[in-house]
């Protein structure tokens, strides 16, 4: 009988231990498998002149635009006249000309997919791995780079072409089926939308938006910072002229020309970016490396930055910091905070595997997997955000820990402002946790400017309603801030796991303005198309002779009828500007290799032949002005793939 009743019990533990792993298993495996992962790398919205607005993914309102604010797929901008702006991705930067509305519809770790509905855009791709996919999806067409260089897209205000330059690199434009390849040096002119013209010539002289393009590579480019700190540490170009490198125990350690007083994470706010949750936004200029890579010391009464290993990839982050009390009664409800010091680990607020955590902490801070993973085991495996037998070396700094009140944590508001003061022995009370237990509100997701809805400059409706073509599949658009609220207050401070995400997706499914392109074919070289014909080689350096165009299209602004005109305010014109003074043509040692090519999308036959594909590539040499192509390579010949092979074999 006993026997039997202890059988009884094996078995319905077996049962019940069975019934949990079925519950928790699923959990654990996508955990570990870093299906929940969010990507490596986030873009940020740098240097700005003019009218720049901003609408974070999901949201209909727009809002001025801040620096260092980190941006993601959805994410959308808008460059209003006489204005442009800079966004750093790693070692890509791009470049937003006037009348420019741009967004993200994809960016993950190899994918860069970008959305240009109307207006102009620079792209430095300094380095591709194999796997990059990098695109510009316009309203009648979608370039990929195929590798490293300089490329400029233009789309016009009706959605009726695209023009596209490549100063450096080669690239693809796909659209109706068929792919024209651009060389460098070439301009493709890409007209229709049902039925696809292509011109592709050898590209003009720079213009004002390009030559202030280069000027801000070079930026990045010669950048004494670079010596330190790897090339893909976003915003480390802007450390030079704000304070100075110096040895230490550490390394080389950067330190700020700050006021005395100042901490690290005190000026700026929160906001709130899937799928990473709260995310420090930085006040200063050179406020975004030092605030999402590497980690701060106190050292010898001065406060200094120290970057990842220069060798590492490194791995973004929302704020490297640790929470103090959790906004619990420890802090008496306030949200409080300290950087993280050299060699101490970070765990992510945010549903993450194993090999992200070992990810984003050896590629910012010099410390070992085993701690990393013991660190990871006692958190994130535990399910706990409490960190426990870890001494903190900032914790106890002078003036380290930063706190406000929740509810200003919550609505995103300024730090410096809301800041409240608080005691040693409240720090040394208050447990130290991963996340802090806080759900945000809208006006988190806005950021400080979320009052400046009314009063920004916006997009015209048939701009910020215009459908693109793709040739990659985005991910589905973002749903607004209000659909997933329910579901970020219960489980505040953390951001939605994927399959509640894809649920949320199902349930609103919100109108996407990209439509998927069939599958493309490389196009032959049509013959010129009637009252198009080449006339004789008059000006062998300028191939506009070549192949006139009696009605070129201009990129015109977008027309705004609810703004005062503007009758002096000049056009986005193509590369070639006639009201420019004319440049004595540079000789061409071989005319017949840059003769004008006519391609129509509708009637050209094809050919199997796949484009050259882009192999490896190593760095690039630093900016210089471009130059007009003197030996286009034919399109079935693959070109050198690094741009120090390009530059050698135009010197020679």
């Amino acid at each position: 009988m006993h026997n039997g009743v202890q059988g009884t019990v094996r078995t319905f533990c077996a049962l019940v231990t069975v019934a949990l792993l079925a519950m928790t298993l699923p959990a654990l495996l996508a955990a570990q498998d870093g299906d929940d992962d969010p990507p490596g790398r986030a873009a940020r919205l740098g240097h700005m002149e003019g009218s720049i607005s901003f609408q974070p993914a999901g949201e209909s309102e727009w809002v001025e635009a801040i620096p260092n604010r980190p941006m993601t797929t959805g994410d959308k901008l808008w460059s209003d006249r006489d204005s442009r702006a800079e966004v750093e991705l790693g070692s890509t930067s791009i470049h937003l000309g006037s009348n420019t509305g741009f967004s993200f519809l994809n960016l993950d770790d190899h994918t860069t997919q970008i959305q240009l509905s109307a207006g102009s855009i620079n792209v430095r791709a300094r380095h591709l791995d194999d796997d990059d996919v990098v695109e510009i999806d316009t309203p009648n067409q979608a370039f990929s780079v195929f590798r490293p260089g300089r490329y400029k897209v233009e789309a016009s205000e009706d959605g009726n072409f695209t023009m596209v330059t490549v100063r450096e690199g080669e690239g693809e434009s796909t659209g109706n089926g068929q792919t024209f390849t651009v060389h460098e040096g070439q301009i493709a002119t890409l007209s229709g939308t049902d039925r696809l013209n292509a011109d592709i010539q050898q590209a003009g002289d720079s213009d004002d938006f390009d030559r202030w393009s280069y000027r801000r590579d070079r930026h990045f480019e010669e950048s004494p910072s670079a010596r330190y700190v790897s090339r893909d540490v976003v915003g480390a170009d802007d450390l030079d002229e704000y304070g100075d490198w110096r040895p230490s125990e550490y390394g080389e350690v950067w330190y700020p020309n700050v006021s005395p007083g100042w901490a690290p994470y005190h000026t700026g706010h929160r906001a709130w970016i899937d799928p990473w949750g709260w995310t420090w936004v930085d006040d200063a200029p050179w406020g975004y490396a030092p605030f999402h890579y590497g980690r701060w010391a106190f050292v010898e009464g001065r406060w200094g930055w120290i970057p990842g290993p220069p060798e590492v990839r490194p791995v973004y982050a929302p704020a490297l910091v640790v929470f103090v009390g959790g906004g619990g009664p420890a802090m008496g409800g306030n949200v409080a905070w300290f950087p993280l010091g050299p060699r101490e680990v970070y765990v992510p607020p945010y549903h993450v595997s194993p090999a992200y955590v070992n990810s984003v902490n050896v590629s910012n801070t010099t410390v070992s997997q085993t701690t990393v993973t013991n660190v990871y085991n006692t958190t994130v495996v535990n399910n706990t955000t409490v960190i426990n037998n870890v001494t903190y070396a900032n914790r106890n700094v002078s003036g380290a820990v930063t706190a406000v009140p929740q509810q200003a944590f919550a609505g995103g508001q300024p730090v410096a402002k809301t800041a409240v003061p608080i005691t040693r022995q409240q720090i040394a009370a208050a447990p130290v946790a991963a996340r802090v237990a806080v759900a945000p509100s809208q006006t988190a997701v806005l950021g400080v400017h979320a009052a400046t809805t009314v009063h920004v400059a916006t997009p015209p409706a048939a701009v910020l309603n215009r459908q693109v073509i793709a040739k990659t599949a985005p991910p589905p658009p973002p749903v607004p801030f209000a659909a997933k609220q329910q579901a970020l207050a219960a489980h505040p401070g953390q951001p939605i796991a994927r399959q509640e995400m894809q649920r949320i997706h199902t349930a609103n499914a919100p109108q996407s303005l990209v439509r998927q392109l069939p599958p493309a074919k490389p196009a032959n070289a049509n013959a010129p198309r009637p009252g198009n014909q080449p006339v004789a080689n008059e000006h062998p350096g300028n191939p506009q002779a070549n192949h006139p165009q009696p009605n070129p299209p201009t990129m015109n602004r977008p027309s705004e009828p609810n703004r005062p005109s503007q009758p002096n305010t000049p056009a986005m014109n193509r590369p070639s500007e006639p009201n420019r003074p004319a440049e004595a043509p540079e000789h061409n040692d071989h005319p017949a290799t840059v003769q004008p090519v006519s391609h129509a999308v509708s009637s050209a036959p094809v050919q199997d032949a796949q484009p050259p594909r882009r192999q490896q590539n190593a760095p690039v040499p630093a900016a210089r002005p471009p130059q007009p192509q003197q030996h286009p390579q034919p399109a079935s010949k693959p070109q050198v793939q690094d741009d120090k092979k390009n530059q050698d074999h135009k010197e020679h």
